[in-house]
């Protein structure tokens, strides 16, 4: 028992530094399928050796019920980054008490479990049919019916395992990632602030692998050739690439992210939600990773779990819980607690609005919509941080889930020699911002390669700005002097504009939470020829 104590102990800190905030409370659960009588009195723990793929040993645990006569739904949980099988035991208590055998497994190379840490790779996926192979020889564990489920590290490896092993029937994958490129590369951008946090949280908890280690020097090392192996490498380890095998195995897959989630932010999963043609459920909520679920891995009420139950209810136990027949598109909009529902993701947003890029004043602000000309062309220093960025990983998006607080910023004080910025008109009325805001800028670089970070701002009477959404760009083998044009999609939101203020937009060339690619003393600049004009794109509902 000292052992467990000291993984419990273990756990629990791990937990503290990567949700690194108060825990939140949602509504209630709500009632489960009837469980035995034999389940809900006494679901059973054990702690168990579970032998995975090339004679790896893994740590695990089963919670089931006491009744072993009766076949019941298998949940597979494999726990998160960093963290150990202890994780998953509140949720799986609550499981096992209405009647599931519940087996949550650490994945290779941390913590106990032998082997290397091979980042949801092959060994992984081999794992994950290993346990599920275990559990139907070693416990009462149905083979017609069986899910997985997990945060982060669990949500990506139960995907990757659905795609590989038809077994899987249902999915429930919280604070996950579809495409591991996507997440690590913003438009050929380095997360430089996330993968610096797991690479850390890898290297203290567990063995990263010879792979692991040059994928890191690779990535933090921002060679162009090198990077397109880090991104092989990424590409093998995503659910997208295998996004056929998942619908062909028709499995149910429910998707759970937070719209600031810094490490999996929430535009790779839409479009892959998108492509799924099984039942299907996305959700997506303020907060940062893993922070809109937290509260439920200590058995607290929480919407995220609730929901996951109610996904795992209906296509393992057959209840008929209404699951299936709500809008299948489930979304809580920044800084509100309400809930909006949709038939599908394309009917988030009903119009756009197209509002055009004018030229400077004598401010230094340029028109936004409205009666903003092109014909002109400005430019900026590189190299230097204006003021806007896009906050610090956890502690920016979990001040704005529990407190309301997004990013803030001084429109007016932004500094115009190392920033560009545009801004609307008041509007009369609330604007209701859903999706992605598009954004299509002319550029004229300064050096063969660089970086720029685009931000929509809400700004207030006075001037205050709240971050909306942002994403970086960065362009390689360009010719210096030679204008292209940059088009890409900030992150994915929902938000509402109150009648009275301002949008602006603010382009720079620094982010922390980034790994920018601008040479020393060089400038960039931004135009709008009558023939290209630069533009924004905003969805709206």
């Amino acid at each position: 028992m000292r052992a467990h104590a000291r993984r419990a102990a273990a756990t629990a800190l791990a937990a503290a530094l990567l949700t690194a905030g108060p825990l939140a409370l949602a509504a209630p659960a709500q009632a489960a399928p009837a469980a035995t009588a034999a389940a809900a009195a006494s679901p059973v723990l054990r702690f168990t050796d579970i032998p995975g793929s090339g004679g790896v040993v893994l740590k695990g645990n089963v919670y089931a019920p006491a009744d072993t006569a009766t076949p019941h739904p298998l949940v597979v949980l494999p726990s998160s980054w960093s963290l150990n099988d202890l994780e998953y035991l509140a949720q799986a208590r609550q499981l096992a008490q209405a009647g599931y055998v519940v087996v949550s497994y650490t994945p290779r190379g941390f913590w106990g479990s032998g082997g290397r840490i091979e980042v949801a790779g092959p060994p992984d996926v081999a794992d994950a049919a290993k346990v599920v192979d275990w559990a139907l020889a070693h416990t009462a564990a149905d083979p017609s019916r069986i899910g997985m489920a997990g945060v982060s590290y669990g949500a990506g490896i139960s995907l990757l395992a659905a795609a590989s092993d038809p077994r899987v029937r249902t999915v429930a994958a919280l604070s996950g990632w579809a495409d591991l490129v996507g997440s690590l590369y913003s438009d050929e951008t380095q997360h430089l602030q996330s993968a610096g946090l797991l690479a850390l949280a890898g290297y203290l908890t567990g063995r990263p692998g010879a792979e692991l280690q040059q994928v890191l020097t690779d990535f933090f090392g921002s060679e162009y050739p090198k990077e397109e192996q880090v991104k092989a490498w990424a590409r093998l380890r995503s659910p997208a690439t295998y996004l056929d095998r998942i619908n062909a195995n028709g499995t149910a897959v429910m998707l759970a992210n937070a719209w600031g989630d810094s490490i999996f932010p929430p535009n790779q999963l839409t479009s892959f939600y998108e492509g799924l043609t099984g039942p299907k459920r996305l959700e997506l909520r303020p907060g940062d990773h893993a922070t809109a679920e937290a509260a439920g891995l200590l058995g607290l009420p929480n919407d995220v779990w609730t929901d996951a139950r109610r996904w795992l209810d209906h296509h393992l136990m057959g209840a008929g819980n209404g699951i299936d027949r709500e809008p299948p598109v489930h979304l809580q909009p920044q800084l509100q607690d309400s809930y909006e529902d949709y038939p599908s993701w394309q009917a988030v947003s009903t119009s756009s609005r197209r509002l055009a890029l004018g030229a400077r004043n004598w401010l230094g602000t340029g028109g936004l919509g409205g009666g903003a000309a092109a014909g002109w062309r400005t430019t900026v220093a590189t190299g230097l941080d204006s003021g806007a960025d896009g906050g610090t990983v956890f502690l920016s998006n979990l001040a704005e889930q529990f407190l309301k607080v997004p990013p803030l910023v001084s429109v007016p004080l932004l500094p115009r020699a190392v920033s560009a910025v545009w801004q609307s008109d008041p509007y009369g009325t609330e604007q209701r911002i859903r999706g992605s805001v598009r954004v299509h800028l002319g550029v004229v670089p300064g050096d063969d390669r660089g970086s720029l970070v685009a931000y929509l701002y809400d700004v207030g009477p006075l001037g205050v700005g709240r971050l909306v959404a942002h994403a970086p760009y960065t362009f390689v083998e360009r010719t210096a002097g030679s204008r292209f044009t940059a088009d890409f999609a900030l992150q994915a939101t929902a938000y509402d504009v109150p009648a009275g203020h301002r949008l602006a937009l603010v382009v720079d060339t620094v982010d922390p939470l980034y790994l920018t690619h601008n040479a020393a003393g060089t400038r960039i600049g931004f135009d709008s020829p009558d023939a290209d004009p630069s533009w924004i794109s905003v969805p709206l509902r």
